[in-house]
């Protein structure tokens, strides 16, 4: 599913935020990426929907070499990827409804099949009732149900999320984590980088640690490691 070999990110100014990374992981899985502020998580992340380039190296998804994907093949890669992050980047003036739809709109879906997408994907993040309704009469928890709607209405085989629970409250965070295995029980690969520590330690799954750019533990059902 994902494949990284030997891969470096060396910044313009100087700084190397993915130090020789080496990591794959299959469909199916679940996996956190941990690690202190300033590790590489988001660079690590950033790099498997080619929001980053790996200055040496290759990252593979589903044998799609990223660093060699011309500019204008982005956009179809990530037909095939959903991403969900921290502060939502919902459209502000779109009903809920609208947002969602709006994945499916920008690959030509037909109109029968959207409405019969966002409304099963709606029901599925606990969002029908409110489909109507605009972001700003949203709580932050149902704003990030709404992001997560939109990233999986065209069934990706992955999500990858940034800090998905970093603005939310604790109850509203076990909501979102719960929404997570759910899509990953129906066979999404799911990455997921967070910083808490609480939820990688009850909802076991897979976690990387990164450390100065490497990789510093890689643990089946691990724990997260850091004081928090």
């Amino acid at each position: 599913m994902i494949e990284m070999q030997s891969v470096f990110k060396k910044y313009p100014n100087g700084v190397i935020a993915v130090n020789g990374i080496d990591v794959t992981i299959k469909q199916g899985e679940f996996v956190y990426v941990v690690g202190p502020s300033g590790a590489g998580k988001s660079t690590f992340i950033k790099m498997m929907y080619r929001e980053e380039k790996p200055s040496k190296g290759a990252i593979l998804i589903n044998g799609i070499d990223l660093g060699k994907l011309k500019p204008k093949k982005v956009p179809l890669l990530r037909r095939n990827i959903g991403v969900v992050f921290q502060d939502f980047k919902l459209l502000p003036t779109l009903s809920v409804y609208e947002n969602v739809a709006f994945a499916l709109e920008v690959i030509e879906e037909q109109p029968k099949q959207i409405k019969k997408r966002v409304l099963e994907t709606l029901e599925l993040v606990g969002l029908k009732h409110k489909a109507r309704m605009l972001p700003t009469e949203l709580s932050g928890g149902e704003q990030q149900r709404v992001s997560i709607a939109r990233s999986i209405v065209n069934a990706p085989k992955l999500v990858i999320a940034d800090e998905p629970t970093g603005n939310l409250d604790p109850d509203t965070s076990w909501e979102i984590m719960n929404i997570f295995d759910e899509i990953n029980t129906r066979g999404t690969t799911v990455v997921m980088a967070t910083h808490n520590k609480e939820i990688v330690n009850t909802i076991t799954h897979r976690v990387i640690a990164i450390e100065n750019g490497k990789i510093a533990r890689d643990e089946q059902r691990g724990e997260y490691g850091y004081e928090s």
